[in-house]
């Protein structure tokens, strides 16, 4: 009896990943009542990938999109240490946008790309105004350094060594 309860639970779960990559694979765009999120393809080609999702998040539907959609998902997405959003992308200089998630911001802009602002760093970047500050955009996400972290930004360079973080202008 007990290899057949087994038996049973492993198809039963095979069954249920085949199920799941099915759906995750699958074209179709529409969204049930339990689904958190859904996504919009862009209509030239379902290569490309989603242009969009909506998050349901406890203060109500937030959309993810375009680029900053591309960095939140490939750094992990809500269960990466960014989080969840906390509302929607807000516009900057030069066409550019950044969208705050509980762990962090994604910015980006068409000179840039999209990069990765938390911790410690993205204190002192905000402190200094953030892209509308001198240092404007990142150019990288957080990296380690010989002696801790830094941020590549637009007019200069922001380190984190030792618990403090110090501002290097261009």
């Amino acid at each position: 009896m007990y290899h057949f309860a087994r038996r049973t639970a492993a198809t039963t779960m095979t069954l249920a990943a085949a199920t799941l990559l099915f759906t995750a694979c699958s074209n179709d765009n529409s969204s049930s009542s339990s689904s958190s999120t859904t996504t919009t393809a862009e209509s030239s080609s379902a290569a490309a990938g989603p242009t969009e999702t909506k998050i349901q998040t406890p203060n109500g539907e937030v959309t993810v999109s375009g680029q900053v959609l591309a960095k939140y998902n490939e750094m992990g997405g809500a269960s990466s240490p960014l989080g969840m959003p906390t509302g929607n992308s807000v516009a900057g200089p030069n066409g550019g946008s950044c969208q705050e998630f509980t762990g962090g911001a994604v910015c980006w802009s068409e000179q840039t790309g999209p990069h990765v602002v938390w911790g410690e760093i993205r204190k002192a970047w905000e402190g200094d105004g953030g892209v509308n500050g001198k240092l404007g955009y990142p150019l990288s996400d957080e990296k380690d350094s010989a002696t801790g972290k830094e941020s590549d930004f637009a007019g200069g360079t922001i380190t984190w060594v030792n618990n403090q973080t110090t501002i290097h202008p261009k």
